[in-house]
């Protein structure tokens, strides 16, 4: 079914249908609406990071920041690149999302190297849900990382659903999976009716102690917390994060 053109309204009660806009081409004047019948998802408490991936999130080789870079993120996303000359995001998609990311509801993870924008991802947030769109990589590991950091926001945010949209055999490395759409569609329900924080604090510094409250239903981490836009968390936090939890 196609659109020639949709609003940030009709997008938000497409994603609690299941159903995400993508285009044909770059160039693509109209969206086509998805509903996959096999849903890639990334179940949160057994996300996987594979050994080397972790040295290099322990490494903090990149600073990893959040909604900074929302517009530079997207665009790098719709960019040409090796392997993927042609993108599904036109410039409906990039002035859709940016409205989202204006009302609060599309955000991106970004890897900055040596004041550089060197990767990332964006995705968009309802309530315990968060769906992934794209992904970047201008250095070796880049997106991958921010992955990881996002992961261990979700789950200390308390996120219920991680959507991959469609499952490949590069999200599969990270414990991705594939589900039918009615199981997913449950998922989905409980998801966006519940509440989340992608800006929950975390501990400043390289290293102190930490409670992982959020083991016990509580919600504060002990210690200096920082829970502005662009905080960064250390990649030890991180790892921490989501080996507990998996």
């Amino acid at each position: 079914m196609k659109h020639t053109r949709i609003t940030a309204d009709l997008l938000l009660q497409a994603y609690t249908a299941g159903i995400f806009p993508m285009a044909e081409r770059r160039e693509s004047r109209s969206l086509l609406w998805i509903s996959p019948d096999q849903r890639g998802i990334i179940p949160l408490d057994r996300f996987h990071v594979p050994k080397r991936l972790a040295r290099t999130v322990k490494s903090d080789r990149f600073e990893v920041r959040i909604d900074t870079a929302f517009s530079e993120i997207m665009m790098a996303c719709a960019a040409p690149a090796p392997g993927r000359e042609q993108s599904w995001i036109n410039d409906d998609i990039l002035s859709l999302y940016g409205e989202l990311h204006t009302r609060g509801h599309a955000h991106s993870v970004e890897s900055w190297r040596n004041g550089q924008l060197v990767g990332g991802l964006y995705g968009v947030q309802l309530g315990a849900a968060f769906f992934g769109e794209s992904m970047f990589s201008r250095e070796r590991d880049a997106s991958k990382v921010a992955l990881v950091h996002l992961v261990a926001r979700l789950i200390y945010g308390g996120f219920r659903l991680l959507d991959a949209q469609f499952l490949t055999d590069h999200l599969a490395q990270f414990g991705a999976i594939a589900i039918p759409r009615n199981k997913y569609l449950d998922q989905l329900q409980q998801a966006v009716e519940g509440h989340a924080n992608l800006y929950c604090p975390a501990p400043s510094g390289r290293s102190g102690s930490f409670s992982f409250a959020l083991l016990s239903g509580e919600t504060g981490l002990t210690g200096a917390v920082d829970a502005t836009v662009g905080a960064c968390w250390p990649g030890w936090l991180v790892l921490q994060l989501i080996t507990q939890t998996s």
